[in-house]
């Protein structure tokens, strides 16, 4: 049953309940629309299962209906990683309602999250992502329909280990004109156009049709800025031109918990954005959008569902396997790493609150570490 039934059917103080916990995580403590989403889904999943088990007000819930509707969840399949997404979601909503009294206690202090399994992430090879950069693949393929459903990418919003807020779905990115997700006039697919333009990026002449001409030129720059910076696809589909540092080859992101850092991103990635600004935005950009870095085929904030669509189609062109913009942020890491930077920058770029986090790409190049030993221990 879809969470808008689910809420529908609650009993009036459990809505009410929930309605103000959305409006707080909102606009109190400026939560991403993603996050709230995610949240008030969970919390109105754990009312309706409270209410089947005959507790009809907030002063009803217990450590008992908690667990008892986790283990609901578990027997219906849910994954690790999910389960302790929706821990985190009740222990904010119970002591949020413990705060504001509108319950006596709060019984998800007691909850424990299940242990998530972190696997190592996919990683390419340098010569792998210098393949996926190439302008080579076939561009330009016209954005999906606005009303297409935003697929889920758990990898994207993975919880960071031994982090206080481990768990949470989501980011608190800043509020902006143009949010992420809202814009109507976005990814509408382009009129279709039989002419053939050539246009020069990065000191390449390309022959396409010039309905395609500015699509391909943005993907070019939305896979470089990918891999250049290492950014989550949230964050590139949020910057805002003024973002951008062109004298610096700087870019300022705003991340999990609206923490602001500032990304730097190299030469190639420079020239695919300067040949973006120069040559495609101005084909895209409407009067809604003049703040937006990366647009959609109508001149919209680009989302985060086409992007994932470009990697993609751009490493099947490539012959690599399926790559997410996840996976290019995982490679970005992991190539720094291995060329010999310090694991606290990586922190840094990455916009890890843990170390832990970071971490995590030490263990991929294990192979290269071991050669490494061979080559120059002289006891190997």
């Amino acid at each position: 049953m879809r969470i808008r039934e689910l809420h529908e059917r609650l009993p009036p103080a459990l809505r009410e309940a929930v309605d103000e916990f959305g409006r707080h995580l909102a606009m109190v403590e400026g939560r991403s629309e993603h996050t709230v989403r995610a949240y008030v889904g969970d919390v109105v999943s754990l009312l309706d299962h409270a209410a089947y088990e005959g507790r009809t007000t907030l002063a009803d819930l217990d450590i008992v209906v908690l667990r008892g509707w986790l283990a609901a969840r578990m027997g219906s399949g849910a994954a690790r990683t999910s389960q302790a997404r929706r821990a985190a979601a009740v222990r904010v909503f119970t002591g949020w309602a413990h705060r504001t009294g509108r319950a006596p206690g709060d019984p998800g202090a007691q909850l424990a999250s299940p242990r998530a399994h972190r696997s190592l992430p996919t990683v390419l090879r340098a010569d792998q992502a210098a393949a996926l950069m190439t302008p080579a693949h076939p561009a330009g393929r016209a954005d999906p329909p606005a009303d297409e459903p935003e697929p889920s990418d758990p990898a994207a919003d993975e919880p960071e280990p031994n982090n206080p807020a481990a768990g949470e779905p989501g980011y608190s990115d800043r509020s902006a004109a143009e949010p992420v997700g809202s814009d109507p006039a976005a990814d509408e697919p382009p009129e279709g156009s039989t002419d053939r333009t050539t246009i020069a990026t990065g000191g390449t002449a390309t022959t396409i049709g010039a309905g395609d001409a500015a699509i391909a030129i943005r993907d070019r720059a939305v896979l470089e800025l990918l891999y250049a910076t290492g950014i989550r696809v949230s964050e590139l589909c949020a910057l805002n031109r003024a973002d951008v540092d062109h004298a610096r080859q700087v870019v300022r992101v705003f991340g999990k918990g609206a923490k602001e850092r500032a990304v730097p991103f190299g030469h190639p990635a420079r020239r695919a954005l300067d040949d973006y600004l120069r040559l495609a935005r101005p084909e895209l950009r409407t009067r809604a959008s003049r703040d937006a870095l990366l647009l959609g085929a109508k001149g919209g904030r680009l989302q985060p569902t086409v992007v994932r669509r470009i990697v993609g189609d751009a490493a099947r062109a490539a012959g690599l396997p399926h790559t997410s913009p996840h996976d290019l942020r995982h490679s970005a890491a992991t190539h720094l790493l291995d060329g010999g930077a310090d694991l606290r920058a990586v922190q840094e770029l990455l916009g890890h609150s843990s170390l832990a986090s970071t971490q995590v790409y030490t263990h991929v190049s294990t192979d290269r570490l071991r050669a490494a030993f061979q080559q120059a221990h002289p006891r190997a």
